[in-house]
C-alpha cells in the first residue's frame, strides 16, 4: 500500500470534521473520495497533505510516518495536491506557473540566484525541461506562453495538473478536478486522469461527477458527516444502501449510478 490511514480524526473545536476514518490506497490505483458537501472530504485531504495536523490518528505513505510533517516535507516525500479553487499566478505565463512546482526540488538559494551560479543556471535549465515535460503529459505544450489570465478553465485544470506533476510525485491528490468544466472536458480530464495510472502515479481524487468516478475509480471510499460509511467497488458503492441514503436530497450530487 502506498498510503495507509487509520483512525484518522480532525475536531475544530466542538465540530469533529473527520472522524475515525480509515483508508488504504493500493499503489497505482485510482482511489475516489465521495460524499455530500460538508462531509469532510477537502479536510481529509488537508490532513494528508499536511494543511491541518491531525487531532488523532495517523498516515503512512511508503512506509513513512507523515503525521505530523509539514507540507513541503510531505510535498519532497512524493505528494502532491491540487485545489478546488485553481490557484495559479494569473499574470505569469503557463510555462512559469509549472516551473514553480519542479523549484521544490532545487537547492539553490538567494546567494545562487543574486551570483548566477553554476547551479542555480543548471537548476534552471531543468526546470524548464520538465516544465516542458509535464505541459506534454497534460498536452497544453502550445499554451506554454500564454498568461493564465487569458486561457479557459479547463486549461486551467490541466496547468494545475502540469504544476502538480512537475514535483515528481508518487501519489497525486486532485480536489474536484471536473468541477466547473462541461462533460466534454470532463472525459478528457479523465482520460488523463487514467494516463497518471498508466505511467506509475497513485491518484486520490474528491469529485461530485458520480458518472466520472463510476467509470473511472478502482475503489471509492464515501464519507458522510465526517465517518466512512461505505468502502468498495464502483459497483459496491452503486449498490450499497447505507449510501444511496445519504445521497438521498443532496441536490449538489448526481445520483449514485454510472
Amino acid at each position: 500500500m502506498v498510503l495507509e490511514i487509520g483512525k484518522l480524526t480532525k475536531a475544530f473545536g466542538g465540530l469533529t470534521a473527520v472522524n475515525g476514518v480509515d483508508l488504504n490506497v493500493k499503489e497505482g490505483h485510482i482511489q475516489a473520495v465521495i460524499g455530500p458537501n460538508g462531509a469532510g472530504k477537502s479536510t481529509f485531504f488537508n490532513l494528508i497533505s499536511g494543511f491541518y495536523p491531525p487531532t488523532a490518528g495517523i498516515i503512512t505513505f511508503d512506509g513513512k510516518d507523515i503525521t505530523k510533517m509539514p507540507p513541503n516535507k510531505i510535498a519532497k516525500l512524493g505528494i502532491a495536491r491540487t485545489f478546488q479553487t485553481t490557484n495559479l499566478f494569473e499574470d505569469a505565463t503557463v510555462l512559469d506557473n509549472v516551473i514553480i512546482g519542479n523549484r521544490l526540488r532545487t537547492k539553490s538559494g538567494l546567494f545562487d540566484a543574486i551570483l548566477r551560479t553554476k547551479r542555480e543556471r543548471t537548476e534552471e535549465k531543468e526546470s524548464i525541461e520538465k516544465a516542458y515535460k509535464a505541459l506534454e503529459f497534460v498536452e497544453i505544450t502550445d499554451l506554454a506562453d500564454e498568461p493564465i489570465g487569458s486561457i479557459t478553465q479547463e486549461q486551467k485544470k490541466r496547468v494545475a495538473f502540469a504544476l502538480a506533476l512537475a514535483t515528481d510525485p508518487k501519489l497525486v491528490l486532485l480536489d474536484e478536478p471536473a468541477a466547473g468544466i462541461n462533460p466534454g472536458e470532463t472525459d478528457g480530464l479523465a482520460a488523463l486522469i487514467k494516463k497518471m495510472t498508466d505511467n506509475g502515479l497513485t491518484v486520490c481524487l474528491i469529485e461530485h461527477k458520480m458518472s466520472m468516478i463510476m467509470s473511472l475509480a478502482d475503489r471509492i471510499m464515501v464519507l458522510n458527516q465526517g465517518k466512512r460509511i461505505a468502502e468498495g467497488t464502483p459497483e459496491e458503492i452503486q449498490n450499497n444502501p447505507v449510501v444511496i441514503e445519504a445521497y438521498l436530497g443532496s441536490e449538489e450530487n448526481e445520483p449514485i449510478k454510472v
